[in-house]
């Protein structure tokens, strides 16, 4: 996925500086369309969001796409928190706690928390 980095200039406005870099890190919460909003001002997507609190209910499959037959990232035991960014259908995708794996959940395995 290419990215462009954003840097403030000095008059406060948004500047699109260097080259685009590929990132792919299974870490980083950033996608074609959407980002962490903490990734404002470093990346340029069309959206930002902030992070839905959640946990896991059931164990659950992290995937790496929206799809049941998708690639497993890890598999996730109840009470595991999920940062969620976006939901789509019956998929959320977001962060595995603060840090962790970036991916698709079934949003049937996930509740609201406070975390």
């Amino acid at each position: 996925m290419d990215l462009f980095f954003v840097s403030a200039a000095p008059t406060g406005e948004l500047a699109l500086t260097g080259p685009s870099a590929r990132l792919d890190s299974p870490t980083l919460p950033v996608r074609g369309d959407l980002a962490h909003v903490r990734l404002a001002g470093r990346v340029f997507v069309p959206h930002y969001a902030a992070p839905m609190p959640h946990v896991l209910t059931d164990t659950a499959a992290l995937l790496t796409s929206p799809r049941s037959d998708g690639v497993v990232r890890e598999t996730l035991p109840p009470g595991t928190p999920f940062a969620v960014l976006d939901i789509a259908g019956d998929w959320a995708w977001g962060q595995v706690g603060e840090d962790g794996y970036v991916g698709y959940l079934p949003t049937a395995s996930l509740r609201r928390s406070d975390f």
